[in-house]
């Protein structure tokens, strides 16, 4: 019998909610994602690059194994883990986060609360990561149950001698529904929006830089990106802004000499405009936490850290606009994957010790250097 020549799943983008103008989001059905034919890795791999987030339902049964092989379709070159070693620096802000599944160590496990044993893990305690050990200026205890922020934008990168994953995937095991919770820009502008309690969000890099003006634009393309060595640690004493969009200046980075060994070459610098594979679309993909230097179009380096900020603040902040926020409400077996080169993602929310979520992560450091705009 000829083998099918066709596939079967469908592609169907999600509405936004009402107000909402965001582009983003589409649920694939017929999909089985364990056995996967060239035809559905076509599909799948366009419809990421389309929609930029891709959301599979019902998959509470597939497997650690599957789920690297479904995040490799995009990279099939790459092997490991996104941030390599650096996961395991105890100075490193994203350590308490992530707990490494022994079987397959590119998946980690994220949530909140005691877990006695899952994937090999044993007795581990997942802890949600909250604003109030990262930001400036949190929401007030009483209204911490009512009320949330975006914890941190970011691209999912080590930023540091390895290349930002092309895709990152999140598999929801353990999903407690409670109510949901007003987030708050808390900025001045009034700005907020009501989103389901944990919720992960999205902006498409690409309207980010679709909503700029064309002198905006301009810059953009042509300025390139320095990141601070070794950034999860040097950032460690930091806090940020109140829209979880980069950090506050307060000269609370640590020095060089506090930093693990520093390999000059291993420092990443990047365009801030990168270009989508299959759409040849440029998104403005800058993670503002993580910025240190600009090097603007004539060569003129911008090493000021305060003023540096404030132009990827102006930049980027138009682009997090309530209305250009997807925020995915999490139910169990829902399976997303989402084009870690083309959106800005957040956690949000809080939990209670009691309220246990357990989720899947997986992305691989990219095998392929990122695609540069021509200016």
């Amino acid at each position: 019998m000829p083998h099918a020549t066709t596939s079967n799943i469908t592609v169907h983008p999600i509405p936004p909610r009402p107000g909402a103008t965001y582009t983003i989001g589409a649920e694939l059905h017929g999909t089985n994602l364990s056995s996967l034919s060239p035809q559905d890795e076509e599909v799948i791999k366009h419809a990421l690059y389309t929609h930029q987030v891709i959301l599979f339902k019902n998959q509470s049964s597939l497997t650690p194994a599957a789920q690297f092989a479904v995040t490799r379709l995009f990279d099939p070159l790459a092997t490991s883990y996104g941030h390599g070693a650096t996961l395991d620096a105890k100075k490193s802000i994203l350590h308490p986060d992530l707990k490494t599944i022994p079987s397959q160590p590119q998946v980690q496990v994220i949530g909140n609360g005691f877990v006695p044993e899952y994937e090999g893990l044993k007795d581990i305690t997942l802890k949600h990561p909250h604003h109030r050990t990262f930001h400036a200026t949190p929401v007030t205890e009483k209204d911490d149950r009512n009320a949330t922020r975006f914890y941190r934008w970011h691209i999912d990168a080590a930023l540091y001698d390895l290349d930002p994953p092309m895709a990152t995937s999140l598999l929801a095991v353990k999903v407690p529904r409670t109510q949901a919770q007003t987030l708050r820009y808390d900025d001045g502008t009034g700005d907020e929006l009501r989103v389901p309690r944990g919720s992960t969000v999205f902006v498409s890099g690409e309207t980010m830089y679709d909503v700029l003006s064309d002198a905006d634009k301009a810059f953009a393309r042509d300025t390139r990106v320095v990141y601070a060595a070794h950034p999860y640690i040097w950032m460690s004493g930091a806090r940020s802004r109140s829209t979880g969009l980069g950090m506050v200046s307060e000269d609370r980075e640590l020095s060089p000499s506090q930093l693990p060994p520093i390999d000059v070459d291993k420092i990443k610098t990047l365009p801030m405009c990168w270009k989508n594979p299959v759409t040849g679309k440029l998104a403005l993909q800058i993670h503002p936490s993580a910025v240190q230097k600009l090097i603007l179009k004539d060569g003129t380096v911008v090493d000021d850290l305060e003023r540096v900020r404030e132009i990827v603040y102006r930049l980027q902040r138009p682009g997090i606009a309530p209305e250009l926020v997807y925020a995915v409400d999490w139910e169990e077996g829902d399976f997303a994957v989402f084009n870690n080169r083309g959106v800005l993602h957040s956690v949000t929310g809080s939990f209670l010790p009691e309220e246990v979520r357990v989720f899947r992560q997986c992305n691989m450091a990219a095998s392929q250097l990122v695609e540069r705009s021509e200016a």
